[in-house]
C-alpha cells in the first residue's frame, strides 16, 4: 500500500503528525506538499494527490486543509476520484465500505492529531463491500461521463 499525502498551509502541522503515524505503522507514502505553513492554494495540492491516486501509482490519498472541505471538493473534480471528508471513524469506515473512497480528507482545524490517526487507521483497514454499493459507485462514474 502506498499513500499520496498533501495539505495546504493550514493542514501542514497535522500532515507532519500523520506522516510520523504512517511511518510508525510501516506505511509507505509520498508527500506532495505543501512543505511549510506559508500560504498556498489547496486546489494545487488536491490536484497533484488526486492525479497520483488516479494513475494507480498510489493506493489511497490523504488530504488535509483547515476544514477539509475545499481540498475534498477540489480532489473530487478529478475523474475517478472519490474523496471523502471524514471527521470520525464511523464515516471513514463507511466511506471505504460503501463509497469505495480512494482519498481521505480531514480538517486540521476540526480534529486533533489523535483522532486524525484513528480515522486514518479506520479508513485504511476498511474494504469496499461491493454488491449494491458497486451499482451506486458506477452511477457516480456515469455522472462523470455525462459531463465530458
Amino acid at each position: 500500500m502506498k499513500i499520496a499525502i498533501g495539505s495546504d498551509h493550514a493542514g501542514f502541522p497535522l500532515k507532519e503528525a500523520v506522516k510520523k503515524h504512517l511511518e510508525k505503522k510501516g506505511v509507505e507514502y509520498k508527500d506532495f506538499g505543501t512543505y511549510s505553513q506559508e500560504s498556498c492554494d489547496y486546489p494545487d495540492i488536491a490536484k497533484d494527490v488526486a492525479l497520483a491516486v488516479k494513475s494507480g501509482e498510489f493506493t489511497f490519498g490523504i488530504l488535509i486543509c483547515g476544514t477539509g472541505i475545499g481540498i475534498s471538493i477540489a480532489a473530487n473534480k478529478v475523474r475517478g476520484i472519490r474523496a471523502a471528508l471524514c471527521h470520525d471513524t464511523f464515516s471513514a469506515k463507511a466511506a471505504r465500505a460503501h463509497n469505495n473512497a480512494n482519498i481521505l480528507a480531514m480538517g486540521a482545524r476540526v480534529i486533533g492529531e489523535g483522532l486524525a490517526c484513528e480515522i486514518i487507521d479506520a479508513f485504511l483497514a476498511s474494504n469496499f463491500e461491493g454488491g449494491r454499493h458497486q451499482r451506486r459507485v458506477d452511477k457516480i462514474h456515469l455522472i462523470e461521463d455525462e459531463q465530458r
